[in-house]
């Protein structure tokens, strides 16, 4: 399913979407298999507060995961896209996950602009957010030898804000190389520049550098890091089964 089908909309592409509290899944691969040419294709759709994702996989192009409102808590698992390919308006938690750049057009050769994230929070009293942490971003396999074949044409970008007050935080995380050192991607000209808030906090890797970041991102204080806590950000140690391995100096 993708919106490029009479009556679809990317809300209603996904492979697979869930609605009711508390929904819990491990070991799982979810798939949309529309292609690289199909625009919005969503594998995965969550609405559900309080979900638990551990050891799964999701695998798509444009806009794959489709994290799109309340709490959600995503572990040790592999997100695979292209265009804003994790987004949504959720105050969602990323831990341990490996996140992959995977190319992107019919002829992905010619070279692109993608962002990982487009957080869409419409009023900066929601307590929604994107936090990744001790995750990696890089790219698969066939992504990186494009990558590497000719640097300059393939951009990557953390994040880029989808609605006014978009949210996006990686903490501790690994930056690989693809990641370009403006590290954020304008939407639109200077839309939401002024509102958004974009952070990071010791992450390490090649595209980790942050001496050439917009100036409109943010490097998060260590006094305000704990914020994006498990137990802080998304309440989990309230409701994540056996709670999680947020480190200590975090909490």
């Amino acid at each position: 399913m993708n919106v490029g089908q009479p009556g679809v909309s990317t809300y209603n592409s996904a492979t697979v979407g869930v609605l009711g509290d508390g929904f819990m899944a491990s070991d799982l691969t979810i798939q949309n298999t529309a292609g690289p040419d199909a625009h919005q294709a969503v594998a995965f759709r969550s609405d559900s507060d309080r979900s638990v994702l551990q050891n799964c996989e999701f695998i798509g192009n444009q806009d794959t995961l489709y994290a799109h409102s309340l709490r959600q808590y995503y572990k040790s698992s592999r997100i695979i896209g292209n265009v804003d390919f994790i987004f949504g308006n959720s105050a969602a938690f990323f831990q341990d996950c490996l996140i992959l750049v995977a190319p992107r057009q019919l002829h992905p050769e010619k070279g692109e602009k993608n962002a990982v994230t487009a957080h869409g929070r419409i009023d900066p009293g929601q307590s929604t957010g994107f936090v990744f942490q001790n995750s990696v971003i890089n790219g698969t396999e066939a992504y990186m030898a494009l990558y590497y074949s000719n640097p300059k044409v393939h951009l990557n970008f953390l994040g880029r804000p989808w609605k006014q007050y978009s949210r996006t935080v990686f903490v501790r995380c690994t930056l690989e190389a693809l990641v370009t050192p403006d590290g954020w991607l304008p939407w639109d000209g200077d839309f939401a520049l002024n509102t958004l808030y974009y952070g990071e906090f010791e992450n390490t890797g090649a595209g980790a550098d942050t001496s050439r970041r917009v100036s409109w991102s943010s490097q998060v204080p260590a006094a305000h890091v704990g914020a994006y806590s498990v137990q802080n950000f998304i309440q989990g140690d309230q409701w994540i089964p056996g709670g999680s391995d947020d480190q200590e100096e975090c909490r």
